[in-house]
């Protein structure tokens, strides 16, 4: 789970299929897309009664984005603004008075650290820092990469301790979609870095259709499912996307919290439900269970369903997850 961006969407693998308006519809399909935020392609596609009124929301839609670019930046500083990097660089040192969004996100992943039993943990940024590392100076040097060892990473660990993480106050969270809804959009899908919620039904009240992408990107077929979405979130964590290889084996960016290594049991696992960021932080923690665990913990969620892909090209599926599949 990637504190800056789990207040929103997150990084996962989907096409987007299909534009908004239908035949007669009254509503028009508008789209705009931006490479200023997270890090990561944004595209929105908001269905819009004229192009002024898509104007409105479009400027709604890019003061929130840049809004929580600078809160869950953790590189860079803005003036005005205690972000996360600003927590960061006072870890240890003094307690930091943070914007509520912040304070309810801490609050989001504590719940969902305790729900998934540490398999998702916002506080491994130590850890996951040296992954970065060793991943870039393998990525820029390939027959010098390496892994990082033991040692190394559990003394990165002595530093992921959530518990430690010290919050005070309480407060509620508007993300974009709530933000859209709330200016009167009925009919939108958001995309960031490909990680899709949607507002909705198209304009034509059909649902919105997104591809699930293949994890094999050598493959002929670039989605594996296209899938019929109305008011819902998809995020996928897979291995296809930032890694690097040491000795033929591929050693990705999901660090399992308990072995400190990023797991290769699955090439993804997609996830379905109505909230944004408990999707992020469940297609992370579900990667890193054992097959038969995850089944069972997604079985015991309300409203969650999973798809999982194995190396082989094999698939999982929740009980649910096939009401959701068009083709």
């Amino acid at each position: 789970m990637n504190i800056k961006k789990a207040i929103f969407l997150t990084v996962a693998s989907a096409f987007l299929l299909s534009g908004c308006a239908g035949s007669g519809a009254k509503l028009t399909a508008y789209d705009a897309q931006y490479l200023d935020y997270f890090d990561t392609i944004t595209s929105i596609t908001i269905c819009a009664e004229s192009e002024e009124q898509f104007a409105e929301y479009k400027h709604l839609a890019e003061d929130t984005m840049e809004k929580y670019h600078e809160l869950f930046d953790i590189y860079d500083n803005y003036d005005g603004v205690n972000n996360i990097k600003t927590i960061n660089d006072n870890a240890g040192i003094a307690p930091v008075t943070v914007d509520p969004e912040i304070i309810r996100l801490l609050e989001f992943s504590r719940q969902e650290y305790e729900k998934t039993g540490g398999k998702v943990n916002v506080a491994m940024g130590s850890v996951l820092s040296v992954w970065h590392d060793y991943r870039e100076a393998g990525i820029e040097n390939p027959s010098r990469a390496q892994v990082p060892g033991q040692q190394e990473l559990q003394r990165a660990a002595e530093h992921v301790n959530l518990d430690e993480v010290q919050i005070d106050e309480q407060a509620s969270t508007k993300c974009l979609a709530e933000k859209l809804k709330e200016a009167g959009v009925t009919s939108a899908l958001l995309s960031l870095g490909g990680n899709v919620e949607t507002i909705g039904t198209k304009a034509d009240g059909k649902p919105w259709r997104v591809g699930v992408q293949n994890p094999d990107t050598s493959a002929a077929k670039a989605y594996l499912h296209v899938l019929k979405l109305t008011d819902t979130c998809l995020v996928t964590s897979g291995t296809y996307q930032r890694y690097y290889e040491v000795d033929g084996v591929r050693y990705h960016h999901i660090i399992d919290p308990d072995t400190l290594m990023p797991e290769n049991t699955y090439d993804s696992v997609t996830i379905l439900c109505n909230d944004s960021a408990r999707a992020d932080a469940l297609s992370t923690a579900v990667f890193n269970m054992d097959p038969e665990t995850g089944m069972a913990f997604v079985e015991a969620q309300d409203g969650v369903e999973a798809l999982w892909v194995y190396p082989d090209g094999t698939e999982a599926q929740s009980s649910g997850f096939e009401a959701y599949v068009d083709q």
